[in-house]
């Protein structure tokens, strides 16, 4: 029984290792959930004003733009999939990755060939590992964000948009991200970013901003031409989108692992709790054992001596 002693507690000793661990996880992502909010609520004015300033554009012109016109027959469609580079978030990869291919399967459905654009490690190894195409993929940076990195993942896709899809291009861009709704709900979303929605513009979510459908927009003069406008408004309205659904994701996978690791502390308290009863029981079964063991021979001597006299 000693053996099974030594087991329990070596089990103990692991087990409490993995808590403090994960307790520390726990401690950090809530730390940095904060600041994630915080960067969420100061781009989502920009990224909603800068998207109000496009509708107005459209709205104020009769302008042929890539940014505002739908194709006659889109054939293919960009479906940007922002991920984690790192684990240990419950089911927070998991989820975006169901969101995007249920996206791409109804763009397939609907006759359109579909180019995967990856951010995050796990999105990248899910596609590998099953021999997807990808078309440009970044990682290393899904948890601290920056704006250069919307940036960097905005360039390819704005190319991609103004190349004619003879060449390579495609007609529409779509986006699938994690929403952040509470510290307990974050959900996937899929979003359609260009051709530009005219019914949903100006209605970017986050930071508990309110929607409003409709506002009456402002009369403008384009100079030096809504063409030239829209040109210019096209990569500041791609990356600010692409930025807030970067921050947006950060701050969901802060609170996922962080309850994901509350998850896993919560069990390993309980495991150690069980162990602990395990160990004594084992413990004191050794010990009952030895003193049987001891009157055993105690009266086996007695019974012997008696038998001598």
């Amino acid at each position: 029984m000693g053996a099974q002693v030594r087991i329990y507690k070596r089990r103990i000793r692991s087990v409490t290792a993995t808590k403090k661990i994960t307790k520390a996880m726990e401690m950090i992502s809530a730390s940095r959930i904060v600041k994630a909010q915080r960067q969420v609520a100061a781009s989502t004015p920009y990224a909603s004003e800068l998207t109000r300033a496009v509708t107005a554009v459209a709205t104020g012109s009769n302008t042929q733009h890539p940014l505002t016109t739908e194709a006659e027959n889109p054939v293919r469609a960009a479906v940007l999939l922002v991920t984690s580079d790192r684990g240990l978030a419950g089911g927070y990869s998991a989820n975006a990755i169901k969101a995007a291919d249920r996206l791409t399967e109804r763009l397939r459905a609907q006759g359109k060939e579909v180019d995967a654009y990856i951010v995050g490690r796990k999105g990248v190894a899910y596609y590998g590992f099953r021999d997807r195409k990808i078309a440009q993929s970044w990682t290393g940076f899904t948890d601290r964000p920056s704006y250069a990195d919307a940036k960097a993942v905005a360039g390819p896709l704005i190319e991609a948009v103004q190349k004619d899809t003879a060449e390579g291009g495609v007609d529409e861009l779509h986006i699938v991200f994690t929403e952040f709704v509470s510290m307990m709900t974050q959900q996937p979303v899929g979003r359609r970013l260009l051709p530009l929605s005219l019914d949903e513009a100006g209605n970017v979510q986050g930071a508990g901003e309110v929607e409003q459908k409709e506002r009456i927009l402002p009369l403008f003069d384009f100079e030096p031409s809504a063409e030239e406008v829209l040109d210019a408004l096209l990569p500041r309205y791609v990356e600010s989108r692409i930025y807030n659904a970067l921050l947006q994701s950060a701050a969901s996978e802060h609170a996922a692992r962080r309850r994901a690791m509350k998850s896993a502390t919560d069990n390993a308290e309980d495991l150690i709790k069980s162990l602990t009863r395990l160990a004594n029981a084992a413990r004191q079964a050794d010990i009952t054992q030895e003193i049987s063991e001891i009157v055993g021979g105690a009266s086996a001597l007695a019974d012997a001596s008696a038998g001598s006299d």
